[in-house]
């Protein structure tokens, strides 16, 4: 026979626990949350979504206006460019090309800013100074402007586009991680651990590591709107994504020039870019309110 709880004892929940308890009692945020678990499916699974190839040509549909407007066709609900691609399914291939590798890039800057940052927080002297002055030098260069000065140098394509601007994220993980972890070791229960004969790195990876987890998920958000921003720019001046992939920034590139014709082809990838930033910032300012919530009590 199962017997009575006689104490009763109070639960605290876990700093990522209380942290999404923050997070979600914004509804603007969660709204923002949504579209970006909405982005995040598409990525993955745009492929088998799509009613058509991003690349499949309709030449009796040129230059189609979307399906609402009277000489449109419901076959193609978003109309078609001027070599008749149908223009929602390569919004959909888009997603995984311009929000989908941004994801990709900010997880391998962070893995690499991690590392790095952590073992400048353990070092001190002149490789500490000159790595944190070295760090202030390249964060005054605008990222848009350094992943240019790159892709000139290692050539236009998407791959490029994609190692200059992990090239150019990595420095804004490696100051914050830095900075997080300084703070870290200066508290108490580090302090503790030291007289508990506990060495530099396992005090990292058990203590440090989930204390600063949430300041680099909310870092990593951000540097995710930058790099969709920085993916579609490079794409839009030619020097990223190259024709006939369906990256947003060229697709928007693509339709400049039918704009009066054809405006459907310029604002579609343009809401589609504005739609993806502000999800991701959403998620982002929530993340910062959560951590400042969680901050005061």
């Amino acid at each position: 026979m199962a017997r009575d709880k006689i104490y009763l004892e109070e639960e605290f929940p876990s700093p990522l626990l209380q942290l999404w308890h923050n997070f979600k009692e914004t509804p603007v945020v969660m709204i923002g949350f949504s579209c970006f678990i909405f982005l995040t499916i598409l990525a993955l699974f745009s492929p088998l979504l799509t009613p058509y190839t991003s690349v499949e040509n309709h030449l009796d549909f040129l230059l189609l206006p979307p399906a609402w407007n009277d000489d449109g066709n419901v076959s193609f609900l978003l109309g078609t460019d001027n070599l008749g691609r149908d223009m929602l399914s390569r919004l959909m291939h888009g997603t995984s090309l311009t929000f989908g590798l941004s994801f990709v890039v900010v997880l391998i800057s962070l893995g690499i800013g991690l590392v790095i940052g952590s073992l400048s927080a353990l070092t001190s002297g002149i490789k500490s100074s000159f790595l944190n002055h070295f760090l202030d030098v390249i964060l005054s260069i605008p990222s848009l402007l350094l992943a240019i000065v790159i892709v000139a140098i290692l050539g236009p394509g998407l791959s490029n586009t994609l190692w200059a601007i992990i090239i150019v994220l990595i420095p804004q993980f490696v100051h914050i991680t830095r900075n997080a972890v300084t703070q870290e070791f200066r508290k108490d229960y580090v302090l503790a651990s030291r007289l508990d004969g506990a060495s530099s790195f396992r005090i990292l990876y058990h203590s440090v590591f989930p204390n600063i987890l949430e300041k680099l998920i909310s870092q990593a958000t951000l540097a995710q709107s930058a790099a969709i921003l920085d993916i579609a720019a490079l794409g839009f001046l030619g020097l990223g994504a190259q024709i006939p992939m369906a990256e947003w920034g060229a697709m928007l590139k693509n339709g400049i020039d039918l704009f009066y014709i054809a405006p459907w082809t310029v604002y579609l990838p343009g809401l589609a870019i504005l739609f993806a930033v502000v999800a991701t910032n959403l998620v982002g300012e929530g993340m910062r309110h959560a951590l400042k919530v969680s901050k005061e009590a």
